[in-house]
C-alpha cells in the first residue's frame, strides 16, 4: 500500500510541474495534447485530480521537448 501511495504522489508531482511549466510558457492543453498524440480531454483528465489518468514515459519525453526543459524540472529529485 505504501508503494501505491508513493506512485500517486510522484504522478501528482509530475502533473503539477508539467501544468505549471505549460501555463508559464503559454502552451494550451490543446497544443500539449496534439504534441504528445492524445486528445484534449485526456490532458484535462490528467490535470484533474478526479481522474486516474497520467502521463507515461513517452509522453514525458515529448513534453520535455515541447517545454524546452530538462527532466529535472519535472521529475522529483528526492523520493516521495
Amino acid at each position: 500500500m505504501k508503494q501505491a501511495k508513493r506512485r500517486r504522489d510522484i504522478d501528482a508531482y509530475i502533473t503539477a510541474k508539467v501544468k505549471k511549466l505549460r501555463e508559464e510558457k503559454g502552451i494550451s492543453q490543446e497544443k500539449l495534447a496534439f504534441h504528445i498524440g492524445v486528445s484534449n480531454s485526456y490532458v484535462a483528465q490528467i490535470e484533474s485530480p478526479k481522474y486516474r489518468a497520467k502521463y507515461n514515459l513517452y509522453h514525458l519525453i515529448d513534453i520535455i521537448g515541447l517545454l524546452e526543459c530538462s527532466p529535472s524540472e519535472i521529475l522529483p529529485l528526492e523520493p516521495h
